[in-house]
This record gives structure tokens, sequence and C-alpha cells, in this order.
């Protein structure tokens, strides 16, 4: 009976946490501004007034995503100035093919190619785009140009307000949902590294899940940073925003302390396996942390509702005592393996600080007891978006995948429209449509949404033949028509097959309102898909497709030069000491979102086809290689930032900088300017950690005069500075031969 019942709990949890989410609430938004110009028309007597001003309010709604309110303002309306001068020209496209046909290739191509400039303006290019295939519609027949291009903006305009009025009256909203999101992408994270901890034959799937974890956090800390630093910056400090920002500040810090536990899994199996109790106290103390960050999450809101919780102090006495246990149980001072066990917990008490401080913070402490983050040094941390005319310039060529994808949708829009024409179809521009919402710049993903497409429409399309076969009421199909496009809207980033069949089942009830032959629309309907999907996955297979291999030449220059930048913070801060620089911070930052980046573009690569998967294990390879990398400096990072330290010796600057200077090979590599003196000096290069560090543990007992606190953590930090420098030393000697032997 147990199984069951907790597929009925996990089902509610999910669909409480889907209610709750941005994206229902977006879609509720946007239901209500489709649904009001329609009903205010349909009273007036103006029904195509109506529909045209809905037009424009859906045209305006891409733009409405996660980020600051200011930022989704200007981009809400940057949006409807360019579908009201799209619409404009596109009233007066309907002239002879001779003239239509290059006129829509040159507008595709425009108008696409604006996403050069980053993801919102992608969104803002998506509204262009939509609004050029809907000129091709008739829901404004009758009607001159100019009016519908003015009745468009104030449909944006209607939209607009609509979302400031929602953020005056819930400007908590955004920040909760995704501060709860991210505590509970934290806590996954976490219980995931706890499963890697135990595993010991293959960690493949879990690496990969450790992987495609880190990229969702890093992605929703820009999404946080966004919305908080650009809140602080117009409307200066608040106790509330005080108090997120420095439990996000936790949560950053969280996943740098995670990514430290533990590195060197071929030391940590053979100790825990002389020592299985530790482990399972170890796994236990993660698992228990995980449940602690979730059930946070769960009560972000209501803080008083968060139960105590002893299983975390429960597992911290139990390593105590396995520890001391297992210090009585060797006869010598020094045992490498005790020392590590004791890093490894002290690692675990400073994420137990992290959520301990999380759960202060949220037990309203006074405004003078939090100490809050300097304007000038939080702005360093948004990352801004180049909008120089320049950037045009510079990716105007072949080698740009965004030029290419522009180009490929223009020809694309141009055969899709023509095969419409050619065949005489009811409503061509719907191919036209679903060209522009399924191809994108990369194979895979456009593969992958042509599929979920056709099973969403083929989905909607047999529901819908079944509820016009049960009922001809209006009334019934006018309410599935506004709750099926809510549905559908709402589930657009979650589950896009499920998007594609409420939108079919939309779109069909709607024009059953129109026109009394439904099954027709249908069956065009599903015509029209079927084409437009065929077409968007021959275009990117055939016209310049833009396969990974291509570009990840890039990819991993970014992500080598960021783990560069970051290891240098580090060693100057171990060298210099005192308060933690704010441009430490922003490398660290720049470091996991290059990372992200990598991961995501390998994530791509495994979707296109095996023929055009060049070199695939020698990427992931190295994708995993940097994340260890990564992984390796949060561990060295993280102990010097949170213990006294000794000063930086001559030996710690020799390895260091021979480590800055491989990774500065790999970078070389990549740029195909490595010289014939730098494999020279990476193969002399050999044995320097032996022969600057030496094996020379040991020495510290018989040298150290100090008392046997100061003499353990002494002998803590040279056995951790040593073995982490001497990991990333291995690693990065391993780059630049990998990436000779991909010959990319």
């Amino acid at each position: 009976m147990k199984f069951p019942k907790n597929i009925l709990g996990t089902t509610l949890k999910d669909l409480s946490e889907f209610f709750n989410s941005t994206d229902f609430s977006k879609a509720i938004l946007l239901g209500i501004a489709l649904t009001i110009p329609i009903i205010v028309g349909v009273k007036l007597d103006a029904l195509t007034i109506g529909i045209t001003v809905t037009v424009g309010a859906l045209l305006a709604s891409p733009s409405d995503v996660s980020g600051s309110i200011r930022h989704k303002i200007t981009g809400i309306l940057f949006a409807t100035s360019l579908a009201m001068i799209v619409s404009l020209i596109g009233g007066y496209l309907h002239l002879s093919p001779w003239v239509l046909f290059p006129i829509l290739g040159i507008l595709m191509f425009s108008i696409s190619y604006l996403a050069i400039y980053g993801f919102r303006a992608s969104l803002i290019s998506f509204s262009g785009l939509l609004a050029l295939v809907l000129s091709f519609s008739n829901v404004s027949d009758g009607m001159e140009p100019y009016e519908r291009m003015l009745l468009i903006g104030i449909g944006g305009l209607w939209y607009a307000s609509l979302s400031l009025l929602r953020h005056i009256i819930f400007p908590k909203a955004p920040t909760e949902y995704y501060l709860s999101k991210t505590l509970k992408l934290t806590a996954d994270y976490v219980k995931t590294r706890g499963e890697l901890v135990a595993e010991t034959e293959d960690r493949t799937d879990l690496l990969k899940k450790l992987l495609t974890i880190q990229t969702e956090l890093t992605t929703s800390h820009e999404t946080l940073r966004d919305i908080l630093i650009s809140r602080r910056k117009g409307s200066g400090k608040s106790e509330y925003e005080g108090k997120r920002m420095l439990i996000f500040v936790q949560l950053v810090d969280m996943l740098e302390l995670a990514m430290a536990n533990p590195v060197n899994y071929s030391k940590t199996d053979e100790l825990f396996a002389q020592k299985p109790e530790q482990l399972k106290d170890f796994q236990g103390l993660l698992f228990a942390m995980s449940s602690r960050l979730n059930a946070i999450g769960e009560n972000l809101s209501t803080p008083k509702k968060l139960r105590n919780s002893s299983k975390i102090e429960e597992y911290q006495q139990r390593i105590k005592q396995g520890i001391a246990g297992f210090s009585s149980d060797e006869n010598e001072t020094f045992d490498e393996n005790w020392v590590m066990l004791k890093n490894l917990f002290k690692y675990q008490k400073e994420q137990i600080k992290k959520i301990e401080k999380i759960e202060w913070l949220l037990k309203n402490p006074a405004q003078r007891e939090i100490s809050s983050l300097k304007k000038d040094d939080t702005r360093r941390f948004l990352t801004k978006q180049n909008y120089d005319f320049e950037v045009l310039a510079e990716n105007f060529n072949m080698r740009s995948p965004i030029f290419k994808h522009s180009l490929r949708l223009a020809v694309m829009t141009m055969i899709g429209y023509g095969v419409g024409m050619l065949f005489s179809l009811q409503n061509p521009y719907w191919i036209l449509l679903t060209l522009i919402v399924i191809m994108r710049p990369t194979f895979g993903l456009t593969k992958t949404r042509s599929k979920e497409r056709t099973i969403g429409t083929l989905l909607g399309g047999a529901l819908a033949v079944g509820i016009v076969l049960l009922t001809q009421n209006t009334t019934v199909y006018g309410i599935l028509a506004i709750v099926s496009l809510i549905i559908a809207f709402s589930m657009v980033q979650r589950n896009y097959k499920a998007s594609a069949t409420f939108i079919t089942l939309s779109v069909v009830f709607i024009y059953a309102l129109l026109r009394p032959d439904i099954f027709n629309v249908i069956q065009y309907r599903v015509t029209d898909t079927l084409i437009g999907a065929g077409l968007a996955t021959l275009g990117n297979l055939l016209l310049w497709p833009a396969w990974e291999i291509q570009g990840i030449q890039k990819t991993l220059l970014g992500t080598i030069k960021a783990n560069r930048i970051y290891l240098e913070e580090i060693i100057g801060f171990y060298n210099k000491k005192g308060n933690i620089p704010s441009e430490y911070k922003v490398a660290r930052k720049k470091a996991f979102l290059e990372m992200s980046e990598l991961s995501s573009s390998f994530q791509r690569m495994t979707q296109e086809p095996k023929s055009k998967q060049k070199n695939l294990d020698k990427v992931y390879e190295i994708a995993v290689l940097n994340h260890t990398f990564l992984s390796s400096m949060a561990s060295l990072s993280t102990y010097i930032l949170n213990n006294p330290t000794t000063p930086a010796s001559e030996n710690f600057n020799k390895v260091s900088s021979k480590i800055v200077q491989n990774l500065l090979d790999a970078e070389n590599v990549l740029k195909k300017s490595v010289s014939l003196e730098a494999e020279k000096s990476d193969l002399d290069s050999v044995d320097i950690f032996e022969t600057t560090f030496g094996k020379n543990m040991a020495i510290y007992e018989s040298q150290t005069k100090l008392k046997e606190d100061d003499f353990h953590s002494t002998i803590e930090e040279a056995h951790l500075v040593r073995e982490q420098l001497k990991w990333l030393l291995a690693m990065s000697k391993k780059m630049p031969k990998l990436l000779r032997e991909m010959e990319l």
C-alpha cells in the first residue's frame, strides 16, 4: 500500500509546486490579458478590435520572463514596438509572390538575428517573428495596417500594465519562488554528492546528473542575481531584500562547498573501505542536510512552520566519535587517513553553518544584526549584455551559430509558405508558425521540439475530435479554449509536448467558435504541423548545420580561462590573506557559469546524429576533468577562506605557477598557437611536484614545536594544500595533452 501512497504524495507535491510557480501565475495573467479584450469586444460589438488587442498582448508576453521588473517592462515595451513595426510592414506584404518571398526572407533573417544580443533579446525577436507570421492571418480583415499596428500597441501596453500590477500586488513572489527553487536544487546537489560517495563501481551517470543539476543551479543563481541586485539598484536597501540577498549568498557559497566534498574518489574509496561505518555516517549527514534544505525551501515564506530536526546533530556526533576512535586506534601521531576524515568533516560543518545561517536569517533578526553587501560590490555580480552595434557586425559571418540559424530560418520559411500556397492549404501561415516555434540554432533541440510538437499536435487533435463528438456547445468550447490556453502557456518550459497538446486544443476550439467546419480545422492543423516540423528538421540537418563540435573549441576556451582566473584569485588570496575581495567572487561566478555552458554543450552534442558526435568520449572526459578541476579549486579555496592559514611557501607558489602555466598551455592549444617550447617545458616538468614538495609530510612533526591543536591545524593545512595542489597539477598537465588528441 505504500507505493500508491508515495505516488499520490509526489503527484500532489508536484501539483502544489506547479500552481505556486511563476510559470502558472504568468499563464493566468496571460489568460486574463487575452480574454478581457475579446469579452469587451463582444459586448461592444467590436470583436475584430478586441481580437487585435488580444494579439498585441500575446506578442508582448514572451518577454515577460524571470528577472527584475525593470528588465521585464523594458523587454515588453521593446517587444511591443518591434511587433508594431513588423505588423505594419506585414500588412503591405500581400502583393505579388515575386515581392512577397524575398521580403519575407529578409525580414525573417533580420528579426531572428537580433537574438545575437542574448536571451531576452531572443524573446523580443520571437515576438517580431510571431507578429510577421500573424500578419498573414485573417484575424484583422477589413482593418487598415496602421489601425492594426496601433491596436497591437494598445494590446502590448495592456499586457505591460497587467504585469506591472502583478508586481505591485505580489512584489515578493518571484524572489520567493526562485529562492525556494534554488534551495531545493542545492538539496538535490548535496544529495547526489552523497550518492557519489557510496558509489564505487561506475559513477558516470551520477556525474552526469551532477553536471545537469549544476547547470540548473547556475541558471537559477543568475536569475536571482538579476532579481535581487537590480531591485536593490532601483529601490535601495530593505530589510526583506537584505535578508534574501544574504540567504542567496549562503547558497552560492554552499555550491562551492558541495563541490569540495570530496574530490579524489580513489582515496576516499580506499578510506571508506576500511571504515564502512564512517561512509554510512558521512552519507547520512549529507542526506540529512539535503532533507533540511528541502524543508526550508518548502517553508521559505512560512518559516514558523519549519519543524526542528535533530538528524544533522546526531550524524555530527557519530562522525566526531568515529574520528576520535580512528585517532585512538593509530599509534602514529600523524595519519593521512585521519587527516582526510577531519578535513571532510570540517567541510560538512561549514555546510551546516550555512544552513544554520539561512534558518537564522528566516527567523527575522533585527536589521542591525544583518551585515549587508555594498551596492557597488553587488553590481559587479550582474552579467552585463553588450548591446553595441559592433556585436551585429562581428557575428555577421558563417562562423556565428545565430547568423546561420537566421539564414536557415529565412530560407525554410520561404519554402514553407511556398509549399502552403502550392497545395492550397487552408492556413499556410501555420507552417510558418510551426517553423519559428520549433527551429533552434542546434540540431538536437530542433529535433526534440519537432518530435514533441508533432506528438502533442496529434494528441491535441485526437482529444479535440473526441470532445467535438461529445458536445457541440459553444460555451463549452469557449471555456475549454481559455483553460487550454492557460495550461499550454504554463507548460511551455516544463513539458513542451503537453504544451503543444493544449495549444492545439485551444486553437481548435477558438476556430470552432468562429467557423462550423471544425473537423477541417483539425485536419489542416495536423497537416501544417507535420509539414512545419519536417521542414524544421531538414533545415537544421541540410542547411549550414551548426554542430556542437564546431563551437566546442570556444566553449572549452572560455571554461579553462575562467578556471585559470579563479585559480589566480585563490593563489592571490592565499598569499595576501585579509578580507575576501569581490574580484574573487566574480571570478568564482564566471567559472561556475562557464562550466555550466560546457556541460550544456556536451548534452546538446549527445542529441545529434552519431556521425556528428566527433570525439564525444574525449569531450565528456574533458568536461568531467574541468568539473573535477573546479571542484578541487573549490576545496582548496573553501579551506583557506574559512581557516587561519600559514604564510604561502615558496613551494606553493612554484607549483601553483606551474598549474597556471599548464592552463595557459591548454588555452594556447585551443587558440592553435601552442609552441614547441611550451610542449618541451611540459615534458621537462613531470616531476616538479616531487622536487618542490617532496615526500616530507613527517618533517612537520620533527621540526614544529607547537601546541597539539596548532600542530594538528598545521598538519591539516599542509596535507590539504599539498593534496589539492598535487591533484590540480595532475589534471592541469592532462588538459593540454587531451586537447591535442582531440584535434579540434
